[in-house]
């Protein structure tokens, strides 16, 4: 059986980009939550599961300080060519988010999930990956999640997923963040299938 390291490796070296199921070329929806974060653009942003997404050439547009982690090296390799000069100006982190960040990860002002969380169906790494929010998400710093809702897709890329309510998120981060907005988005991938998404953008306030 591959690991999940192996899986990954796998995808992002065999499938071009814009064949990839969660593809996506227009990242207007997490924009959306990101543009109620004021002074976004001159803050530290943390990607978890960044994979070769062009979200990160936005970002890296408007200015933004970028850390960016994925279990995939080829993934992050991709990035890097494809940004070119741009690439040391960005910290690059490849691990398994479920395991505990280390000191090359500062505190963060925000930390933007787009379709990694619901990857991981083990509960042990998800309280791992809960752990690291909490230890690395600044007081008044913001988390932006867009996974699968309990109606979405059971599967994708080949692996089971642990969808996700607004409840749950809530419930996973605790009393220390607050939830500011919440919406449904239905996602149309490349090959034309629509996927449900639950976005979120919380607060933290203790």
């Amino acid at each position: 059986m591959k690991s999940n390291r192996e899986h990954w490796n796998g995808i992002f070296r065999n499938t071009a980009d814009e064949k990839l199921g969660w593809y996506e070329n227009d990242p207007a929806q997490m924009l959306r939550l990101l543009n109620q974060i004021p002074d976004w653009e001159n803050s530290t942003l943390f990607l978890p599961g960044a994979g070769t997404s062009i979200l990160v050439d936005v970002l890296l547009g408007a200015g933004a300080n970028l850390m960016l982690n994925d279990i995939s090296q080829t993934a992050l390799d991709h990035v890097k060519e494809r940004l070119g000069d741009l690439s040391p100006a960005i910290g690059w982190i490849c691990q398994d988010i479920a395991q505990p960040l280390g000191i090359a990860v500062p505190p963060v002002d925000v930390w933007i999930d787009r379709a990694v969380l619901h990857f991981l169906t083990d509960e042990d790494d998800i309280q791992g990956y809960f752990k690291n929010v909490l230890s690395k998400v600044k007081l008044c710093g913001h988390v932006l999640f867009a996974e699968f809702p309990p109606h979405g897709s059971a599967k994708c890329a080949g692996l089971d997923l642990h969808r996700y309510s607004v409840e749950e998120l809530v419930e996973k981060l605790g009393d220390g963040f607050s939830l500011i907005e919440s919406f449904d988005h239905t996602y149309m991938n490349p090959a034309g299938d629509p996927r449900p998404y639950i976005y979120t953008l919380f607060e933290r306030v203790a």
